[in-house]
């Protein structure tokens, strides 16, 4: 018998209905940030690993998704380090980019490259999935 289809562990897909109801709240909160003058910024959803890695401390890195470079990723490795098979190690040869775990970390990383352009304080508000490579806990998504 055929296997169905079925998404990843810890997502989940949104029908029409749940939609419109989302974007209702979302529109409502966005239309109260902007009355007290709060302004949205969108960050990508994955940045540098460098960037990330190391900010939310050893137990954070481990629930980072990192993503493999384009392309012949291997390549990049060095033969000793592949015959090791310590994956810890060689993650930085493969994987350069990584998906956001929260928003504070990019954010951050935004205010530092756009400092001359954003007039203090900054009153802004964003919202954007995260990921995080954990297991969630029940009724967690």
């Amino acid at each position: 018998m055929a296997q169905k289809p079925s998404i990843p562990k810890g997502t989940r897909d949104f029908n029409p209905e749940q939609v419109a109801k989302r974007n209702y709240i979302f529109q409502t909160i966005q239309k109260q940030f902007e009355t007290f003058g709060f302004q949205p910024i969108e960050t990508p959803s994955f940045e540098n690993s460098d960037t990330l890695m190391g900010k939310y401390g050893e137990e954070g890195d481990r629930l980072i998704f990192k993503i493999l470079n384009s392309g012949d990723y291997l390549s990049k490795v060095d033969d000793a380090l592949y015959i090791e098979k310590d994956s810890n190690k060689t993650t930085a040869s493969i994987s350069e980019k990584a998906l956001r775990y929260d928003l504070t970390v990019p954010f951050a990383r935004y205010v530092v490259q756009h400092q001359n352009e954003i007039e203090f304080p900054f009153k802004r508000y964003q919202m954007q999935p995260v990921w995080r490579a954990d297991r969630p806990q029940k009724g967690r998504f």
